[in-house]
């Protein structure tokens, strides 16, 4: 209790004053980014739609957006998701969404994102839906 408040509370406080934080990781020839924080509008948005871009520019063609700890999505959020998807899409590539929770996913649900792009809970499978129908890793 720093603040008089209970630790989980300026937890929670904490993480929703910080924005948007990516990390990036490749599983095969798969470019996973790990959101942390909110991705609205402004520079959080601006980071996520400038990484997502460059990725794009430097052939990464399998995306997946890791949401979990994404506390918070907006319109600039989802234009830069959509484009995204778009952009890949018209190039052979795709880009699919990982454990989206909470109000997050009660955004994307409503404005039907979730009916559109594959959306997975489970990292392996989400990682194994890139690869064609069909294809086995066993010898």
């Amino acid at each position: 209790m720093v603040s008089g408040r209970p630790a989980a509370e300026d937890e929670l406080l904490e993480r929703a004053i910080v924005g948007l934080q990516i990390s990036i990781r490749e599983s095969g020839d798969v470019t996973i980014l790990d959101l942390q924080g909110r991705a609205t509008i402004g520079v959080d948005s601006d980071l996520l739609s400038s990484h997502l871009q460059k990725l794009i520019a430097n052939g990464a063609r399998k995306l997946l957006l890791n949401l979990a700890n994404v506390t918070q999505l907006d319109s600039s959020g989802i234009s830069a998701i959509t484009a995204t998807y778009v952009s890949l899409s018209r190039q052979g590539g795709s880009l699919k969404l990982l454990r989206p929770c909470g109000r997050v996913r009660a955004v994307l649900r409503v404005i039907r994102l979730l009916d559109i792009v594959p959306t997975f809970e489970d990292e392996t499978q989400a990682v194994a839906s890139f690869r064609p129908r069909g294809y086995s890793a066993r010898p």
